[in-house]
């Protein structure tokens, strides 16, 4: 399996223009289902909306977009071309309009619901699902940022961390980056404490 892009989490993002205010939302999603209920959530939450145009993209999925009563063409497509061009799937995105009174033409509009949904997907952020070494860190307490820092310089990622006499921290590291860090554990501690390799994971990287 190959990498691939999600947004690392849900988000909104607003702006003005000419009076019609946009609020864009980003979801990740792993089914059609998923992505029609987040759809009805937004709908519900701004029942009082001129539009909720939408659009979602589902990796070996299908591929579903609405203008929601704008001119065809002016929102949907648009919204979803952002997420083609960033390579983003497993993503459902509404932006929802309160119309202001001033018409923004098929050109403004397509601009406005492109921008929505770019600003939405900024204020997530993305992570790439790829695969992944996980290992876990017994460790005292006084060792938690130098082993997160250890990780942090082999391009991985902390994922749970368990809290209770000692701390055992999750990480995720690169292919090939797990043996590295596993001498750099023993060395740090003296050999007090170890990473034990807990097998191989496809997924996102928690976000930093």
């Amino acid at each position: 399996m190959t990498e691939y892009l999600i947004p690392a989490r849900p988000s909104e993002a607003e702006f003005t223009e000419k009076r019609s205010t946009f609020i864009g939302h980003v979801f990740p999603v792993e089914t059609e289902e998923e992505a029609r209920e987040r759809i009805g959530e937004v709908k519900k939450r701004y029942h009082d909306a001129r539009h909720n145009c939408w659009c979602y993209l589902l990796k070996d999925g299908p591929v579903r977009y609405s203008d929601d009563g704008e001119p065809q063409g002016t929102a949907g497509q648009p919204m979803l071309s952002v997420f083609q061009k960033e390579g983003v799937t497993n993503v459902c995105c509404v932006v929802t309009r309160y119309f202001g009174g001033i018409l923004l033409g098929a050109g403004g509009l397509a601009r406005a619901y492109t921008k929505g949904a770019k600003d939405a997907l900024d204020a997530a952020g993305v992570s790439a699902v790829r695969r992944w070494v996980e290992l876990a860190v017994d460790c005292p307490y006084s060792f938690l940022e130098r082993v997160k820092l250890a990780c942090a310089a082999l391009g991985g990622a902390v994922g749970d961390i368990e809290y209770a006499a000692a701390v055992t921290v999750h990480v995720l590291l690169p292919g090939g980056s797990a043996e590295r860090f596993q001498a750099q554990m023993t060395e740090l501690s003296a050999g007090n404490f170890s990473a034990v390799e807990l097998g191989e994971v496809f997924r996102a990287a928690p976000p930093g």
